[in-house]
């Protein structure tokens, strides 16, 4: 993991009004990073955002740092994350930004950056950026500022993208989809994909008003999800977070289909048409039936580090093409760059698709393992993990499982919080075991 002052597992995020999402550092952000970009000898960046209220002032910021350090910003209005990685690539930008804090709630917001080839920044291009943001603030001779201009038609040529990735002999027609977009960034994108592939389509969360971006809706919290693919008798359901790089689907009877889960659908389905080359990448948090279930298939399984940036990494180092974490992002180097949840959903309604199969069934030979997760959240720099009464409690644990089960600890890369995670058999056990965790943590913070 990079030792940045700034830059996380996924690019640069907080509290807006906090550094550093405020408009004056975002404005030295958008220039460093221009100087930086500037080297390579494209002028132009693409930025997108989600549905935040913050977005605008963020966005303006980002063009303003950017054009003086002599770089042209192409606007998209707000679009989801994977999308921007799109345009990035077609249109040859030396760079794409996105404007987003993804599941985090709207008072939170973040910067992410895309590479030329549609993938994150390298640890030593951040290096760079981070070092320009320690020098003052210089501009270009008048001449050799950047403009801004408005890319019209970003949403139809995602849309066109995304439906390319769904085999052409396939037709959605006959199935009715809820999809909730959490207000978020997929609103006015994955509805019309699923509708133009002929789906019958009901929207939850598809009115963003700058506020209520994952509340209570999309991949984060399914609940209203369910209630309504069974109220309306729906053959599935399938829930996007606020920059739609995430995905959880909902089977016909209401039941949550996870990261995991769905990884399992594509990979098998890979394996059946012989265009599984290689194996698959999951993280520290994939649950242990995801791992059970392809052994069983022979398919050769590694955990990366948690955070989408380290599945992909463990992917181009193995050379695999599927990779993906239980909280929804899935990645099919096959298709794209990076974790799109819309072009996961197709893989898997491809899959039902031509097994004739329910989403229920698709995912019926692989049993999940109960697993507790609770977050205790933690004051200042110091790392409760490291400490002797965790340690202790943490081996403690681990006896009682007997190695039927599994215990992990890590701070998260976006917040100031300790994840627990508790995984066994035995249900009500881990949750006992978990809540073991969380108080010694709590006491040692």
């Amino acid at each position: 993991m990079s030792n940045h002052k700034y830059f996380g597992t996924d690019g640069i995020r907080g509290k807006v009004g906090d550094i550093p999402i405020t408009p004056d550092f975002v404005l030295k952000l958008g220039w460093a990073a221009g100087k930086v970009l500037a080297r390579h000898g494209s002028r132009k960046v693409i930025i997108g955002k989600d549905t935040r209220l913050s977005g605008y002032m963020l966005e303006s910021a980002l063009e303003a740092g950017l054009a003086a350090a002599g770089l042209s910003a192409a606007f998209t209005g707000p679009m989801p994350t994977p999308a921007i990685a799109y345009l990035t690539r077609t249109f040859r930008a030396e760079a794409g930004i996105v404007i987003s804090a993804s599941h985090n709630p709207f008072y939170d917001n973040g910067i992410k950056f895309f590479s030329i080839e549609g993938t994150k920044l390298l640890d030593n291009v951040e290096t760079a950026i981070e070092i320009e943001l320690t020098k003052p603030l210089t501009c270009v001779e008048s001449s050799e500022l950047g403009k801004a201009s408005r890319i019209v038609d970003a949403a139809g040529r995602y849309i066109e993208f995304c439906k390319g990735t769904f085999p052409g002999i396939f037709s959605l027609k006959g199935l009715k989809i809820i999809v909730d977009c959490a207000n978020g960034a997929t609103y006015h994108i994955a509805p019309s994909v699923f509708r133009e592939l002929g789906a019958e389509v009901i929207t939850l969360g598809c009115q963003p008003d700058g506020t209520n971006i994952n509340q209570e809706c999309g991949a984060t919290d399914v609940h209203l999800l369910q209630n309504l693919v069974l109220e309306e008798k729906a053959d599935l359901g399938i829930a996007y977070d606020g920059d739609g790089d995430r995905i959880i689907m909902v089977d016909h009877l209401g039941k949550k289909i996870n990261g995991d889960q769905i990884l399992y659908i594509i990979a098998r389905e890979k394996l059946r048409q012989g265009q599984l080359f290689g194996g698959v990448v999951g993280t520290l948090m994939s649950n242990m039936g995801l791992e059970l279930a392809l052994k069983q298939l022979g398919v050769p399984f590694i955990r990366a580090q948690v955070g989408d940036r380290y599945v992909l990494e463990t992917m181009q180092k193995k050379g695999w093409r599927i990779g993906a974490e239980n909280s929804g992002h899935v990645i099919l180097l096959d298709h794209t760059t990076t974790g799109d949840g819309v072009i996961a959903g197709l893989q898997v309604l491809s899959a039902m698709i031509s097994n004739h199969v329910n989403l229920h069934d698709l995912c019926s030979d692989m049993l999940l393992l109960p697993q507790t997760l609770i977050n205790v959240r933690f004051i200042g720099q110091s790392n409760p993990i490291e400490s002797e009464v965790v340690k202790e409690t943490c081996f403690e644990v681990e006896k009682q499982l007997a190695g039927r089960g599994r215990i992990l600890l890590r701070k998260s890369g976006t917040e100031p919080l300790i994840r627990i995670m508790v995984e066994g058999k035995d249900a009500e056990q881990i949750t006992t075991l978990a809540r073991r965790i969380a108080s010694a943590l709590e006491t040692a913070n």
